[in-house]
């Protein structure tokens, strides 16, 4: 990339919008600069998908219950959520910078705003730093609120996964687990910023969401298989064709229940059936019957169709877990909670 191409966009919009104004009018430049930055944000808002932040923040807030059963103080839950809207904005923005190139050559992805030039790559940068600095600030915030150091000082750790994930599609087939593990750092984050320390119990709903969110992804990559192969890049679907890539997916969606199913019947001491109930075990009923769902229309509709229906479907998977474990730890059905 030329040297400030980051800030050419940016730069050009802002000289066009203040050329010929004469100085020391700071309320007509402002009236001019408004419609500039009014379509940036929107744009950079549009552009990293808010609404999918649907598929972590439910099994952070479930995991959230039980570090802090029935559930944390608002302040606690605020912060928790502030952090992971933060996160997933900083990783959504830079990632869209970094493909930004890749998404100019894909027919699927050249409307972006940033390849069809809505939004400039100096902006969506910034504002994914600054959403970056308010995690790390969120983070630390634990600190004040609960006397806990671990969120701050593993931030930056989680900020390297989350960016690191962007280049990963162009050197391993990993790519989707890759992005599974930074969904399913939510939960052992959300257990580490309320208790300090870390157990067996965000461990699994963690490992499970990396597994489900690897799953759908597969999905989802069927629609790039061509440009894939075509730019080099790699992830199952282009690398092993959609039978095979089906396979991969079902293992890791069964991967997923197995690894949810402990969560609902087991604590971490080991006794059966002692830590949550019926709420959950039926969450998981329903998780089981929606991945399957899920496999069963992927094998009749087209890669479009799979594409327009994993939104919903994915979403109601995590939106069940923490109903499950809402009925269970909250309104107290069958629950025997037994946390330290």
């Amino acid at each position: 990339m030329a040297r400030g191409g980051f800030a050419a966009p940016l730069a050009g919009r802002w000289l066009f919008a203040a050329r010929g104004k004469p100085r020391g009018e700071p309320a007509a430049q402002k009236q001019i600069m408004k419609p500039v930055l009014g379509q940036q944000l929107p744009e950079f808002a549009r552009t990293i998908r808010l609404e999918h932040s649907l598929f972590a923040l439910p099994f952070a807030l479930g995991t959230a219950m039980l570090a802090d059963p029935p559930y944390p103080a608002p302040a606690a839950i605020a912060l928790l959520m502030a952090c992971m809207v933060a996160a997933r904005t900083a990783a959504m923005g830079f990632n869209r910078v970094a493909d930004a190139a890749l998404d100019a050559r894909n027919p699927r992805t050249r409307d972006r705003a940033i390849p069809a030039g809505r939004l400039g790559r100096g902006t969506a940068l910034a504002l994914a730093l600054a959403s970056a600095a308010a995690f790390v600030a969120g983070a630390w915030g634990f600190w004040f609120l609960r006397g806990n150091l671990w969120p701050g000082l593993l931030a930056p750790a989680f900020l390297a996964v989350l960016f690191g994930y962007s280049y990963t599609k162009r050197f391993t087939v990993l790519t989707h687990w890759v992005l599974g593990l930074c969904l399913g750092l939510g939960p052992v984050g959300a257990w580490i910023a309320l208790r300090g320390s870390l157990a067996l119990v965000p461990a699994l709903i963690g490992a499970a969401v990396v597994v489900w969110t690897a799953g759908f992804d597969i999905f989802y990559s069927f629609q790039d298989i061509e440009v894939d192969r075509r730019e080099g890049l790699h992830s199952v679907p282009a690398r092993v064709g959609r039978d095979a890539a089906r396979r991969w997916a079902a293992a890791s969606h069964a991967a997923t229940v197995a690894l949810l199913a402990p969560v609902a019947i087991m604590d971490p001491s080991g006794t059966p059936f002692s830590r949550l109930g019926l709420g959950s075990l039926l969450a998981l009923a329903g998780i089981a019957t929606t991945l399957a769902l899920e496999h069963l229309r992927a094998r009749r509709q087209s890669d479009i169709e799979i594409a327009g229906a994993f939104f919903p479907l994915n979403a109601f998977v995590s939106i069940m877990w923490l109903v499950g474990v809402f009925v269970d730890v909250v309104m107290g059905l069958q629950v025997r909670v037994h946390l330290n």
